[in-house]
């Protein structure tokens, strides 16, 4: 009699693909896989999901695994499908229609590869991830967007055609040339953020910019609150009543910054306010952006991003706060009033703020933090996502907090796999 798991392996191996046994460094979430699928092509990905289906393997998409740490850990995981070979039909990762402004690509290509294959053409897909590196697949499944972001939109504002197939193996299209769509349904918004549990993205068509000719960064100072973690006294500076009115200045600025970042290291001392002038007359626009934020500080332009630029605050416990963009200055009041030492950086004219805590960070203050925040957050419109913490502290919070679409999110989930073999509990509400 064959071994239970000898059946779906032999079946797995049938398909052609290249399949492996996983390793301890394939785990997601510290959960292990039992294979790892490397896949060409989006036919090949979809003979992978036809047999997942047919033995109940519980399958889980990556590309370079920079953010298989976020999340929930899945239920189970039997079958790890690698994008980092998919090709598109012509055999190549990428094709780019320069006239057009317009790119089709594979799933795991990294961004820095598509971005030097764009900048032969003067050319750019204007998504500055904060963490710099990652694929296509993994910036789409996880949302993420860096700076320009106050100019540009999203992923999923510059998607405009994407290829998914579904957990029974279905290969379905929608926008750019579709072959197959999903009746009713915009994959690509559905997709962008589902951290996997609804498919797998194979290809993705963006809309591009021309790279700027120059570019140019503003940045000064802003003064420190006058005790820490509370707000100052009346005849002291405010550090967040500075930045709100320098950076709604900044928004409403003729000078049109393609970005404005925020880098507060320490919450009891000042922060550090950087905007982007970015395209044509950039020196000229630079300096009437500097001149304003005189007024705040000494501020300065440079050719070079500051070094902070698009980097996220820490890696092992990250959050990340979202909410209107007038209510940012309150969120930020929020974090600062308990008191543990959190460093803030984001898109502040955007709202959506990354904040780190220390890693030694204990587990009853972690989850008083997220609780009183989030509580806080809520009354302001917004809310917080746990994106990285230690296994220790995740236990004991739910990483993406109460959400009123949670209902739809089920709905979806059980319309595109019903069987929740599509990284099953990753999602929010263990989706």
């Amino acid at each position: 009699m064959e071994a239970p798991l000898e059946a779906p392996l032999r079946a797995l191996r049938e398909t052609g693909v290249t399949i492996r046994e996983a390793t301890p460094d394939d785990a997601v979430g510290g959960v292990p896989p039992r294979w790892v699928a490397l896949p060409e092509s989006t036919g090949e990905v979809a003979a992978l999901m036809r047999v997942s289906a047919a033995h109940d393997l519980a399958v889980v998409p990556v590309g370079d695994g920079t953010k298989l740490h976020w999340g929930n850990p899945p239920e189970r995981c039997d079958l790890l499908i690698d994008t980092c070979c998919l090709l598109l039909g012509s055999g190549s990762a990428v094709e780019h229609s320069a006239g057009d402004l317009v790119t089709r690509v594979g799933a795991g290509l990294p961004l820095d590869v598509l971005g030097s294959t764009l900048s032969r053409s003067r050319q750019e897909l204007a998504l500055d991830t904060p963490l710099g590196t990652g694929t296509v697949g993994g910036t789409l499944a996880t949302a993420v967007a860096g700076p320009r972001r106050f100019r540009y939109g999203t992923a999923r504002d510059l998607l405009i055609g994407i290829t998914v197939v579904l957990a029974d193996g279905t290969i379905a299209t929608s926008g750019g040339n579709v072959v197959k769509n999903v009746a009713g349904y915009d994959l690509g918004k559905l997709f962008t953020g589902s951290y996997g549990t609804l498919g797998v993205i194979t290809e993705a068509t963006f809309r591009l910019h021309p790279t700027p000719a120059a570019r140019r960064w503003v940045t000064v100072d802003l003064p420190a609150f006058a005790e820490p973690g509370s707000p100052p006294a009346k005849d002291a500076p405010d550090a967040l009543d500075a930045l709100n009115a320098l950076v709604a200045e900044l928004a409403a600025s003729q000078a049109e910054p393609s970005a404005v970042e925020l880098e507060w290291p320490d919450l009891t001392g000042g922060p550090t306010v950087s905007a982007l002038v970015e395209g044509v007359a950039a020196d000229a626009r630079a300096e009437a952006v500097r001149k304003s934020m005189d007024e705040y500080g000494s501020a300065r332009i440079t050719a070079e991003a500051p070094a902070w630029w698009a980097v996220p605050p820490g890696e092992e416990v990250l959050l990340e706060l979202q909410v209107p963009p007038a209510a940012a200055y309150p969120a930020l009041r929020a974090v600062a009033a308990r008191g543990l030492p959190a460093r803030a950086r984001g898109s502040v004219a955007s709202a959506v703020l990354l904040v780190a805590l220390p890693e030694d960070v204990g587990e009853a203050e972690f989850a008083g933090f997220v609780t009183g925040v989030r509580d806080d957050l809520r009354r302001l419109g917004g809310g917080l996502t746990v994106l990285s913490a230690p296994p220790a502290l995740a236990r004991g919070i739910d990483r993406w907090g109460p959400s009123g679409a949670l209902p739809l999110m089920r709905r979806l989930k059980e319309r595109f796999d019903p069987g929740r073999r599509m990284s099953p509990g990753r999602f929010a509400g263990g989706i």
